[in-house]
Order: structure tokens, then C-alpha cells, then sequence
């Protein structure tokens, strides 16, 4: 279904039996192109979760200063931590010395990209989206891990405390844990898709509607290409709850559309 370009009088009246295939199709195509490069994301992701586990993350990013900061944001950019891993690693290396601005940078670079969002960014949004992607989340990391050491300084000494248990699959004890190829399988096609997969879906959802429904350079026309546009894109995606994988297909709908 196509609208005349610029027509925004009907809207309200666009959701009909007749839209709705535009929608599954527009969805449908979408998967089918990320489908291969998500699964592929999946079977990384759950190697890395072998093989990086959050002790090892906690050993080498405890510490204070720049350096501790700039390791910080490099791991988090490709870590694939469980939902709820990301918060007790960060808490546990604060706890056994990590400086603010370590444990900001963590913070700060693991959500918004890994290595499932990065080759589906690829698959949809080209090569050079899938490298900005991971850089621009480090540097984020860096200036916000830096920022926050630099107004709060060096608080050296603080005192270890018992970190939050991790209970989930990819957090369990070696001893508790299956053979290590099991383990992968696990993590990246049970745990990982399970974590991300609802966000993903409405993702799809939210892109399958722009694509059918929106006429083309709608945004161009609303947003500009400028950085007016950029702002207010920021400001649209900020508060918005879809996962770093999610969020790529509603970015391509919306570079189709202007």
C-alpha cells in the first residue's frame, strides 16, 4: 500500500484488513534478511559466554585510572552478559575496587551493542553502520567512565563487600555446568534469545509498521536531515525499551523512509 507523498490526513485509518499483509510481509522480509547473521550472533555470543565469563571481566577490569576505564568500555562493546549479569559484575567491581568511572564505562558500552547487534547491523544497515556502532559505544564508555572519575576522584581503599549473586545459566559455577559445547548451544540459542527475544519482536513489529505505512521521506519532511534531526531521533531512542538487536530494524525502516 502506498501512499501520495507528504499525506498524513488518514493516518488514523490506515490499520485495516488491507494493511495488514503489507505489515506481516514488510516483518517477514526484515527476518528473513537478519535471520542468518542473528543466528550466527547467537553461536558467538554463546562462545564468548564460555569462554569470558564475568570472574574473568572482574579480574582484569578491577583497578583505577584511565586505563582501567578504556579496558573497561572494550570488553563490555563485545561482552555477551545475561540480563542479569551486566548489573552484579558491575556492582562486583566496584565493590572489589574498581574506580566509578570503570564501572560507568561497563555500564555504558555492553548495552548498546554486542556481537549478535553488530552482525545484524550488518546484514541490515551495511558495513559501515557495523563498525560505528561498536566504536561510537566505546567511546561512550571512555568519556563517560572519564567524565565521572574526574568529578568524583580517585576513592582508593573502599571496601571489598559480597557482590550480588548472578543465578542465571551463563553465571552458574563450573561444577553446576554442562560440557562446554552444550553450554554455548545453551547460552546463545536458549538463554540469549529468551533474554532479548520479546524486544526483538517488537522491534520487527514497529519496523514492519513504518514500512507499510509510512510514505516515503516522511521523516526527511518532519525531521530534516541536520542536526536537528540527529537531536530529536537521540531523544526518541533514548527512553525507548528495545534491545540493541531490536533496535536495528526499526533504524533501517527508518532510513528507508527518509
Amino acid at each position: 500500500m502506498s501512499l501520495p507523498r507528504g499525506n498524513t490526513s488518514g493516518m488514523s485509518n490506515l490499520i485495516s484488513a488491507q494493511t495488514i499483509p503489507a505489515i506481516l510481509s514488510a516483518i517477514w522480509t526484515t527476518l528473513c534478511e537478519m535471520a542468518p547473521y542473528l543466528l550466527f550472533g547467537f553461536l558467538v555470543a554463546g562462545v564468548l559466554s564460555v569462554f569470558i565469563s564475568p570472574e574473568k571481566v572482574e579480574q582484569h577490569l578491577g583497578g583505577w585510572g584511565l586505563w582501567s576505564v578504556i579496558k573497561a568500555s572494550f570488553f563490555g562493546v563485545p561482552l555477551p552478559l545475561c540480563s542479569c549479569g551486566v548489573t552484579p559484575v558491575a556492582i562486583s567491581l566496584h565493590r572489589h575496587g574498581a574506580s566509578h568511572g570503570a564501572t560507568t564505562a561497563f555500564l555504558l558500552s555492553t548495552p548498546q551493542t554486542g556481537v549478535d547487534s553488530i552482525v545484524v547491523t550488518y546484514s541490515l544497515l551495511g558495513g559501515l553502520f557495523a563498525i560505528l556502532r561498536p566504536v561510537a559505544a566505546f567511546i561512550t564508555g571512555v568519556v563517560g567512565g572519564w567524565l565521572v572519575d574526574s568529578l568524583t576522584g580517585s576513592e582508593q581503599g573502599q571496601e571489598a563487600e559480597t557482590p550480588v549473586p548472578c543465578t542465571d545459566a551463563c553465571c552458574a559455577p563450573e561444577s553446576k555446568q554442562s560440557r562446554k559445547l552444550w553450554r554455548v548451544l545453551h547460552y546463545g540459542f536458549v538463554t540469549l534469545p529468551r533474554d532479548i527475544g520479546k524486544a526483538l519482536v517488537v522491534g520487527l513489529i514497529i519496523a514492519g509498521v513504518i514500512a507499510a505505512l509510512v510514505p516515503d521521506d516522511f521523516f526527511a519532511g518532519w525531521f530534516g536531515s541536520g542536526i536537528t534531526g540527529m537531536l530529536i531521533m537521540m531523544a526518541v531512542g533514548i527512553p525507548l525499551y528495545v534491545c540493541a538487536t531490536g533496535s536495528v530494524p526499526v533504524a533501517a525502516a527508518f532510513i528507508m523512509k527518509g
